[in-house]
């Protein structure tokens, strides 16, 4: 059976060294990391989120700013608060929280951050950095798979990886840090042919794909690394990833679970980013 990664516990871990760290910067320079977070709409889910972000960035010692606006907010008013947070001294790390309204585009959004406050890492400015091998912030959610590996003495140079999705926000950025830490990294998608034989060639497998238990015991190579970054609601309210766990666990060397495991890694590696970049531009 695999062993279990816990993310829950590596989580902490680190958002005990921001607190840390961030305190020592406060004490040494006064500067207080400042994170602002902004709601468009009532969108459920992303109400759970952002009140996890700013209880995290209240419990690291952050300053800690919060802007719900109502579904209806014009582009150019939500571009105007952007621009204000750009200018503000206080605030290091600017978080628009995805998915925005239909009339609300969210690239043009994105791209009027600045890119030294885009803690999200999804400015084309820190996209561009990644793909350069240059300094830059990093989306959290590939970063935070990173640390999990890091963390739990799983090596990266040498292997092969395969990620199964190609998002932007997981899997095209995973599959350059991944590079960038000289694995050998494979991309699949929904049109890529006989999907199994090509995850059975993974010392480290990758699902973000968003589909219920997608991943099944026989597509997994004996001994690999198993990531899943998958939340599925399934008709009987359980939470399930991407993966088949039970079927997993059986053939893999390590596993996350879900939830517990990739997850709290994304809000971890937040606070991170913002302690960076209170640290570089404060």
């Amino acid at each position: 059976m695999a062993k279990v990664i816990d993310g829950s516990k590596i989580a902490q871990d680190v958002r005990a060294e921001v607190r840390v760290q961030a305190l020592e910067l406060k004490e040494k320079t006064g500067i207080v990391p400042g994170l602002a977070v902004i709601l468009v709409g009532e969108d459920a889910a992303s109400k759970i989120y952002v009140g996890r972000k700013e209880k995290a960035a209240t419990e690291a010692g952050f300053l800690s700013r919060e802007y719900r606006l109502p579904a209806d907010t014009a582009q150019d008013r939500l571009r105007e608060i952007v621009a204000g947070l750009n200018a503000s001294p206080e605030i290091h790390g600017i978080l628009v929280q995805l998915p925005l309204p239909k009339h609300i585009n969210p690239d043009v959004v994105i791209e009027t951050i600045d890119p030294r406050k885009d803690v999200d890492g999804f400015h084309p400015f820190n996209i561009g950095g990644l793909f350069t091998g240059r300094p830059g912030h990093r989306a959290c959610t590939p970063l935070g798979i990173i640390e999990l590996l890091d963390r739990s003495g799983i090596a990266i140079e040498g292997k092969e990886a395969v990620i199964v999705g190609r998002s932007n926000i997981v899997g095209k950025p995973l599959a350059l840090m991944l590079l960038n830490r000289h694995a050998t990294v494979t991309v699949c998608h929904t049109r890529t042919r006989d999907l199994g034989a090509v995850t059975r060639r993974a010392d480290i497998l990758v699902a973000a794909v968003g589909k219920a238990e997608m991943i099944r015991g026989e597509m997994v190579r004996g001994g690999a690394v198993v990531i899943d970054v998958g939340i599925n609601r399934r008709p009987d309210g359980k939470l399930v990833g991407d993966v088949a766990f039970a079927e997993a666990a059986a053939k893999a060397s390590w596993i996350t679970p879900v939830p517990g495991g990739v997850g709290p890694m994304t809000i971890a590696m937040l606070l991170r980013n913002t302690l960076n970049s209170a640290k570089m531009n404060g």
